[in-house]
């Protein structure tokens, strides 16, 4: 298999299971080193798919690469810091952001009860909103201006289908990720001739 992205560093939030699991697996396949993220250290053993985060650690080192877990909440900026700090000590400088972190996982830990537009309530909202927006502008605040500086990088910011059409129930979480991929747009533009890709 080519190893394309040999000497590269990469980031996947939400990446302890799920759909950033495989992405950041995928990313270690190419070569690339590969910090893994999720809330706890055992966050992953929540459905089933790892025991913990140092589980995921060494399933994307089976692959020849370097990798590094980090935790916390997205949506908090000390926490964000901390990840930047342990990434860049551990493996270096990111040139790959993949924001995959989100869902529509509310104050409960689960699915809002209700999730309706009227009835939602404003826990679970502002659950909602750090989790997909707030998270994902966070993380591209702290990991962004050094590829900017560099003049290369790559950043991913994973929403949704749900963002491009009306939806009921998940209708908070439709709207973030509806405002992800505004976001994105955004980010692009002013990105547009600093050498980053924004996708």
């Amino acid at each position: 298999m080519a190893r394309e992205l040999s000497g590269k560093i990469a980031f996947v939030t939400g990446s302890g299971r799920g759909l950033g699991n495989t992405m950041a697996m995928r990313l270690a396949e190419l070569g690339a080193d590969v910090a893994v993220h999720d809330l706890s250290p055992t966050s992953t053993a929540k459905y089933g798919e790892a025991q913990s985060l140092a589980d995921v650690v060494k399933a994307i080192e089976a692959h020849g690469v370097k990798s590094v877990g980090v935790t916390g909440n997205i949506g908090d900026r000390d926490a964000v810091a901390k990840m930047k700090s342990d990434i860049e000590s551990k493996l270096g400088q990111v040139d790959i952001l993949v924001n995959c972190a989100g869902g529509d996982i509310g104050a409960s830990g689960n699915k809002p009860k209700p999730n309706n537009a009227l009835d939602i309530s404003i826990e679970d909202i502002k659950v909602l909103t750090d989790n997909n927006l707030i998270g994902t502008m966070l993380v591209c605040q702290a990991f962004v201006p050094p590829m900017v500086k560099k003049g290369e990088g790559s950043v991913i910011n994973i929403a949704s289908a749900a963002a491009h059409l009306g939806c009921s129930p998940d209708v908070v979480y439709s709207t973030l990720k509806a405002a992800v991929v505004h976001y994105t747009r955004c980010l692009a533009k002013e990105l547009l001739h600093d050498g980053v890709r924004i996708n």
